[in-house]
């Protein structure tokens, strides 16, 4: 199975690639955050994707999530739902059997830092919550978090810029204490080069000069079957790449 999370920074600006990416890599999930779209601007040629079941979640010009399932692994049509914790189209979530699969887009934080902390921490509680009921969570997004100094590149290392601040980090090491791991680095432990994010300027993309954003993060019992998680680079015109994690 491959899990694939993408931050579009505009569905309506990705359509062609979107289309293209989808139709070569069929994942059997697809998390898509910052769709800068309400259901009514989503193009008509993706709104109903072929094969799979799709949710969107967003509002005009601004953040969005999306939830995709494909329908020859996951047959009937699933509950697609939102925690209560959900503002500004942020969070969707889906159940197939003992599994919760969720696409997340946490806050940047730099209009309103404050709003991101708590939206982390309810994301935590929700995190517990699935965790103590024996519900097992893959919880893929763009968490506006870089873990540690290695998931930044050292030209773009500032301690505290928000993103990297150490409170921030406290609260995804708290989040990963809720039985997730975090998929792409247990495969790309000593990566250095390993980035999902690019500011758009000054060929930083082509430099490789990046931060790591976004995140397939899986119960252990999952987590453990994974056997790859690339960042692509390459795909796409968005400020951010696809990662797809594969899990056996």
């Amino acid at each position: 199975m491959n899990i694939a999370t993408w931050n579009v920074n505009g569905i309506r600006a990705r359509e062609a690639q979107f289309l293209e990416w989808v139709q070569r890599e069929q994942p059997e999930v697809i998390c898509l955050q910052e769709l800068k779209a309400s259901q009514a601007q989503i193009p008509e040629s993706i709104c109903d994707l072929a094969g799979y079941h799709c949710y969107w979640h967003g509002a005009a010009a601004y953040s969005g999530v999306g939830l995709h399932l494909r329908r020859d692994v996951f047959g009937d049509a699933p509950q697609f739902s939102h925690p209560e914790f959900d503002h500004e189209t942020r969070i969707v979530q889906a159940r197939a059997g003992d599994t919760i699969y969720a696409s997340v887009y946490v806050p940047n934080g730099g209009k309103d830092y404050e709003a991101k902390l708590t939206f982390m921490r309810s994301l935590i509680d929700y995190a517990r919550s699935l965790r103590e009921s024996g519900t097992k969570l893959v919880l893929c997004g763009d968490l506006n978090i870089a873990r540690s100094d290695i998931d930044v590149h050292p030209k773009e290392r500032k301690p505290n810029i928000i993103g990297q601040r150490a409170e921030e980090r406290e609260l995804l090491a708290a989040l990963l204490g809720q039985g997730l791991v975090d998929v792409g680095r247990k495969l790309h432990p000593d990566d250095e080069n390993y980035f999902t994010w690019w500011a758009p300027w000054r060929n930083l993309r082509q430099r490789n000069i990046g931060w790591r954003l976004d995140y397939v993060l899986a119960s252990e019992a999952i987590a453990d079957r994974a056997t790859a998680c690339p960042s692509y680079r390459e795909v796409g015109t968005s400020d951010h790449a696809p990662v797809v994690a594969t899990v056996s």
